[in-house]
């Protein structure tokens, strides 16, 4: 197999991003960028577009690569074999329909619909299709949320007992959040844009509770930019997640976990990235926290090789993905 012929259908932080990576991952050809407002692309690589950086990319890196603003258009014109969707959540459906009936592999941004009926509707489609669909849930990828992923698998600090996770971000004031002041709640608001990153990894990495309750508050965006939740397991696992985008917008970007194993309690942050924490009743050590910028890499390379190799994105199931939704919607 050749390389991949891509595009990237939203040009915003994480069609930005995907951009960067594509640009930097030798199976892949980036034929063509499409966005609504093509002359907003330049712009959007000069300007911080997003609650923190994932590195950049210069106007020179896209000088030679066609530009469309329509998805129509640009299958109507390439032979694509896949696309990257990053687009506002309410476009998610109709985009990657227009995708798979013209025969092209997406990687979505995550939530993925927040219609469960379409979501299912595109699982359906893809399997009858032949074609790849993966929704982009970059902190299953993410070295510290792998190794605790693994740390609960293994057994090595014995069973988990307790597992705390939050995600704070300031109010969204770039891209299309910009341009949609009155109907943020469209989006999903913090629940499905933000604090779906913790929902999504506790129901990959612990499963799925017998019971949610839950605290929503609402913000400037919806009725739930903010949530205190306790997931409650038969096991005795008890997982509390808290977070949303009730701050100022310059209120720094913060992500961690602490978990409470039989044998050792361990804690990571954003804020000191650097190492995770795992402390015994007798010592304290550090272990590398990895790079989580690797997670958006990572994501990508790993939908590249299921299209290499025609197999199914087991670590990141789109009906894994539905289910984040649908335990989302439990808790308002």
């Amino acid at each position: 197999m050749g390389k991949i012929r891509i595009a990237v259908v939203g040009f915003g932080f994480m069609g930005i991003t995907h951009t960067m990576n594509i640009l930097k991952n030798p199976g892949l050809e980036l034929v063509a960028i499409v966005d609504k407002n093509p002359e907003n692309i330049r712009k959007n690589i000069n300007e911080q577009v997003g609650n923190f950086s994932t590195g950049g990319i210069s106007e020179k890196e896209i000088a030679n690569i066609k530009i469309y603003s329509s998805l129509e258009d640009c299958i109507a014109d390439e032979q694509l074999d896949a696309c990257v969707i990053a687009v506002h959540t309410d476009f998610h459906y109709k985009l990657t329909k227009l995708a798979f009936e013209a025969g092209i592999n997406v990687l979505l941004e995550k939530p993925f619909c927040l219609n469960i009926s379409e979501g299912e509707e595109l699982i359906e489609l893809a399997a009858n299709k032949g074609l790849l669909l993966m929704i982009a849930h970059v902190v299953r990828f993410m070295p510290a949320y792998q190794k605790l992923k693994n740390w609960i698998d293994s057994g090595e600090f014995g069973n988990l007992n307790f597992l705390s996770m939050t995600r704070f971000s300031g109010v969204p004031a770039w891209g299309q959040w910009k341009e949609k002041q009155k109907e943020f709640g469209s989006s999903g608001g913090a629940l499905f844009d933000l604090v779906i990153h913790d929902i999504d990894f506790i129901q990959w990495a612990v499963g799925i509770p017998e019971s949610i309750e839950s605290t929503i508050l609402p913000g400037k965006l919806s009725r739930h930019d903010y949530l205190n939740a306790r997931w409650k397991y038969n096991s005795g696992i008890n997982v509390k997640i808290e977070g949303g985008n009730i701050f100022h917008t310059a209120f720094p970007f913060q992500a961690g976990f602490s978990a409470g194993f039989e044998k050792a309690s361990i804690v990571y942050s954003s804020t000191n990235p650097e190492n995770i924490i795992v402390a015994t009743d007798t010592e304290t050590i550090k272990i590398p926290g990895g790079d989580a910028m690797e997670g958006y890499s990572g994501e990508l390379n790993y939908f590249v090789d299921c299209l290499k190799n025609k197999t199914k994105p087991e670590k990141c199931m789109p009906e894994s993905a539905l289910q984040s939704i649908k335990l989302g919607y439990k808790h308002v």
